[in-house]
């Protein structure tokens, strides 16, 4: 399940919806990414998520179907916020269900690596230094790479 939205989530809640639909699924993973209050040694005041409706849809769908070919979950869900966020406000609710523990972990792993370096967001950060788009990382394109076939 793919969510796309400005509104704020509420992480316990959210994973009660989604073990209620996994079932009797033995393992659940889960990462929660959030706005930090410092980035390259900057402080962050705000951060903002621009996103492309329908293009960005596409690529998360298509990024869940892949990790469900990988590995044998019976449920996904990527919750994605957009819009201007401060720190602590929480980004991203990534979570898989399988029925053990590896390939929970090893999904929602691949999903946040896919996520952080296919998936068109942009994102835009204020702090007191002033203000400018954060680039792509040469770390996350590393981490990303790891999952190539």
């Amino acid at each position: 399940m793919i969510r796309i939205q400005r509104e704020a989530f509420d992480a316990a809640a959210e994973l009660g919806m989604f073990k209620a639909r996994a079932g009797e699924a033995g393992a659940i993973a889960m990462f929660i990414g959030s706005v930090r209050s410092e980035g390259d040694g900057r402080r962050i005041k705000a951060m903002t998520l621009e996103h492309y409706p329908g293009m960005t849809e596409k690529m998360l769908s298509e990024i869940e179907a892949e990790a469900l070919r990988r590995w044998p979950l019976s449920d996904a869900l990527i919750l994605h916020r957009y819009g201007r966020l401060e720190p602590a406000e929480d980004i991203v609710f990534v979570i898989t269900a399988a029925a053990h523990r590896q390939p929970a972990f090893a999904a929602c792993e691949f999903l946040m690596d896919w996520l952080k370096t296919k998936a068109p967001f942009w994102k835009f950060e204020e702090g007191a230094k002033g203000e400018g788009w954060v680039e792509a990382k040469a770390s996350d394109d590393e981490a990303a790479a790891r999952w190539t076939d």
